[in-house]
């Protein structure tokens, strides 16, 4: 049981502690425009563009339909969760694994979130490097030029983090952001359309894969992007309205503005890798298309709120272990680390770093949601320290993740572990007789 002090501690700790009704802003336009916009990015049609060469046209269709759709679920229930809860993702890793063990999880999801924030800063690096070559003819790779782009997109993410995630959300993203993010998707698709439909729009549909990747080992790299949020929804969905619908806006505003960028970026990254010349990379290609300049200009911007929604997210996790902080100071603390780290780490292992991710938040969600994703939702973070059972299905489960990929990867490892750990999770779930009976023992 919880001691005194931990429960004191927790009624401060921000992260751990419901969000009441009154403090709620979002509604069912906030929650799709908010996904939409980080579903959008540079790093999902670069995946989109590794899948064509290696499974071809219709196979890589397939995937990411199938996948996009999945992953967006996923989302959208841990959406509903964190709406209907009030709580944090740390919140929702409390609830499932007890507050000492789920102090393991919290901190991985800060790191990758670490991970992933360098990691888009130096996507939106390269791509103004990109454009000032392109455009202006500035060397802006050397040394000096890849320090100032850094800092200048980092000074930019630090401004956002200074100020309202609430307002962000509501004032920026769903009235300009979305809108101009959805002009520039719709302009290079009908672009490189159009290049596709010139070449032979056949030979571009029946084009086979060297058969370097399986259809599974296809729909796990595609559930990996979605995947990668599922530690960051609930930070968000948690300051929804509540609905009287059935599922409610969280989750279809979630499901609907994740799914629909999803597949369009996953799309748009097979078709301008098949229009563009061999050896051409998705940036040149991109610029190199008629009004390319502007619109990856407005998808570069766009991705700011990818690095933003990333530091707010571990700000939320980090106080969460250190409440002294608030969630602002963290996040300021934590873009600083990014900023720092983007210049000095090499960013370019992908497809290993989104599986290795992927490999331990599939089996850590299946156990969260076969646990509270199910009837109602937690109410608070109870009082147990660790829950070995739901400790074991995630290690479990983060075993059988690997041990599919090597054993048997033409069967994928993404959702065969996520319906075992869900399903035993689900089945061994505490009663709330028996909830009733160890409290009373550990009173007693």
């Amino acid at each position: 049981m919880a001691q005194p002090s931990d429960i004191s501690s927790a009624s401060r700790n921000e992260a751990l502690t419901p969000l009441p009704d009154s403090a709620r802003a979002f509604g069912w336009h906030d929650h799709v425009s908010l996904w939409f916009s980080l579903g959008v990015g540079l790093l999902v049609m670069q995946v989109g563009a590794y899948l064509v060469p290696a499974v071809g046209t219709q196979a890589a269709a397939a995937a990411i339909v199938i996948g996009s759709c999945v992953g967006a679920g996923l989302l959208a229930w841990t959406a509903r969760l964190g709406c209907e809860s009030g709580l944090a993702s740390a919140g929702l890793m409390h609830a499932t694994y007890g507050s000492a063990f789920a102090r393991l999880p919290v901190l991985l999801n800060i790191v990758q979130l670490v991970g992933w924030t360098t990691f888009e800063i130096v996507i939106m690096r390269e791509g103004t490097q990109a454009i000032g070559k392109q455009a202006f003819g500035l060397a802006l790779d050397s040394t000096l030029g890849t320090l100032l782009t850094t800092l200048l997109w980092g000074a930019v993410l630090l401004a956002l983090l200074a100020g309202s995630m609430v307002r962000l959300v509501r004032r920026f993203v769903r009235r300009f952001g979305l809108p101009l993010v959805v002009i520039s998707l719709a302009w290079l698709t009908w672009q490189f359309g159009g290049q596709l439909a010139a070449k032979g729009f056949g030979a571009f549909w029946s084009r086979t894969g060297d058969g370097t990747m399986g259809m599974f080992g296809a729909l796990d790299l595609v559930i990996a992007m979605p995947v990668s949020w599922l530690p960051l929804v609930a930070d968000y969905a948690r300051h929804g309205k509540r609905s009287a619908g059935a599922l409610g806006s969280a989750f279809s505003g979630t499901w609907v503005g994740y799914v629909v960028a999803n597949i369009w970026c996953y799309a748009l990254g097979v078709m301008v890798v098949s229009a563009a010349d061999t050896g051409t990379g998705l940036v040149t290609a991109l610029l190199l298309a008629q009004g390319g300049l502007l619109a990856l200009g407005l998808i570069l911007i766009d991705e700011l709120d990818n690095a933003y929604g990333d530091v707010y997210s571990g700000a939320v996790s980090t106080h969460s272990l250190l409440p002294r902080r608030s969630v602002k100071q963290w996040g300021l603390l934590i873009g600083v680390l990014c900023i720092a780290l983007a210049m000095v780490l090499p960013m370019h292992a992908l497809e290993r770093f989104l599986l290795l991710l992927s490999s331990v938040f599939v089996p850590l969600y299946g156990v969260i949601l076969g646990r509270l994703g199910i009837g109602a939702a937690p109410s608070g973070i109870g009082t147990h320290r660790v829950d070995w059972g739901a400790a074991t299905i995630w290690i479990v489960g983060i075993a059988l993740y690997h041990g599919l990929a090597d054993w048997a990867p033409q069967l994928g490892s993404a959702l065969p572990t996520l319906a075992l750990t869900f399903v035993t999770a689900w089945l061994s779930r505490p009663t709330p007789e028996s909830d009733a009976s160890a409290l009373a023992q550990n009173r007693g």
